[in-house]
């Protein structure tokens, strides 16, 4: 039973780790600590049950949609709110991402009202036994496709010149400057993409999550937490501190009650934050 636990525990973790690269992304290159990002998340898995509800369309193939979607949000806010304060004070940001994160809620709220909804009979659904472990078969696949997405995310930052542009102006954006990075566009493509990575994990959750305005405000604290964990603008950070916390979460909602699995989180995070407040676990 402890393999099958644990097994839930890294493919959901895999998951949480996918949204959370998005946060930690924009945090690490703009400085900008967004608490709009589980809405944004929300807004992903509403475009996804629409498309099933609407037009049949399975939420796994919606998942290009819910990405061109949400970057294109995520690239028209930028633009509307947040080119305005990338250099503004931590409490302007923080404050100004929390108005963004009104607006998104309130408006699915009006929209949609706010019913829980849920995505009946998908392409995938039940289990798989391997090796004598049930396996869901969305999640696995969503934990497939996470890795995948986030794998591409790494390979982009890394190995291309666009992606070199954005570590530039993460490390030092003066520097940048004057080499001549146009780093508004490249903030511009940061938030785009952080936000596009929410519209994915919206897509694959929403084969196996309820779906509603406020489904967004657990998965916003559990980024925080992993952003933590792995360290600030680390997309392996990320993606070690989202199994870790999917993993610990299984775990403990398991032997002990679901009613702790985010208390023993959280308490988790303090220490970490106490302990190592930028770098996190994974972060040197």
């Amino acid at each position: 039973m402890f393999f099958q636990v644990l097994i839930s525990g890294i493919m959901i973790g895999l998951i949480y780790a996918l949204v959370a690269v998005g946060l930690t992304l924009i945090w690490g290159v703009m400085d900008i600590i967004n608490f709009a990002h589980g809405d944004l998340m929300m807004w992903g898995m509403f475009i996804a049950y629409w498309g099933f509800a609407l037009a049949g369309i399975d939420p796994l193939a919606s998942i290009p949609l819910s990405a061109i979607g949400l970057f294109l949000l995520g690239v028209i806010l930028y633009k509307l709110v947040l080119n305005k304060i990338v250099d503004a004070p931590l409490i302007t940001a923080l404050l100004a991402t929390y108005g963004l994160s009104l607006i998104l809620k309130n408006t699915a709220l009006l929209s949609f009202g706010p019913d829980y909804r849920t995505v009946e009979n998908p392409l995938l659904e039940g289990s798989w036994e391997l090796g004598g472990l049930i396996v869901s078969r969305p999640k696995l696949v969503g934990a497939l496709i996470s890795i995948l997405v986030i794998s591409a995310l790494y390979y982009f930052i890394k190995k291309t010149r666009t992606g070199k542009a954005i570590q530039a102006i993460s490390m030092d954006k003066t520097a940048a400057l004057l080499v001549g990075v146009n780093t508004e566009r490249l903030y511009t493509i940061t938030f785009g993409i952080g936000a596009a990575m929410t519209g994915i994990a919206g897509a694959i959750l929403t084969n196996f999550f309820t779906i509603s305005p406020e489904s967004g405000s657990t998965f916003v604290l559990l980024s925080f937490v992993i952003v933590a964990l792995g360290g600030f603008g680390s997309i392996t950070g990320a993606l070690g501190a989202g199994v870790l916390v999917g993993i610990l979460a299984a775990l403990t909602g398991f032997y002990l009650s679901p009613a702790f699995k985010f208390a023993i989180i959280f308490a988790g995070y303090l220490v970490v934050v106490m302990i190592r407040p930028k770098k996190g676990l994974f972060g040197w």
